[in-house]
């Protein structure tokens, strides 16, 4: 937990010890919430997210941001690194990047650059007044 998140907590009034005392009223709501949206959405892959899904989302996108599994790991409270392997594989299949394959472009006006971001090319620099542009293949 954060140091701004606990100071939040700290300020509400203290009724009882625990600050989510019926867990499963809350566990409840949430998977009412979510039966809902995947039968108005027409998404049964909605059921398949859960609590933990959250946890394993945030750990994989902390690591590819950072590419510092000792930071995921004391993040994520693990005792032992092992566990928290599991995310650079998470990471490396989501976020390929170092064996990707590209199509590039280049133009030198505003005009084939539009064209060329329309068709899904990102820009990448400019080089000698020519705008490169790549995208994956």
């Amino acid at each position: 937990m954060s140091n701004k998140l606990t100071a939040m907590f700290s300020r509400l009034p203290k009724t009882r010890e625990k600050v989510f005392s019926n867990l499963a009223a809350i566990r409840t709501t949430f998977y009412a919430s979510r039966k809902h949206a995947a039968e108005k959405l027409n998404n049964p892959r909605l059921m398949q997210i859960h609590f933990h899904t959250f946890r394993h989302w945030k750990a994989t996108t902390l690591y590819h941001q950072t590419k510092d599994i000792l930071y995921v790991k004391r993040f994520l409270g693990h005792r032992c690194i092992k566990n928290t392997e599991i995310y650079i594989n998470l990471e490396q299949a989501l976020f390929r990047t170092e064996d990707a394959e590209y199509i590039s472009n280049a133009t030198v006006s505003i005009k084939g650059a539009r064209v060329l971001i329309e068709a899904g090319f990102g820009y990448v620099t400019e080089m000698n007044g020519v705008k490169l542009f790549r995208k994956r293949k």
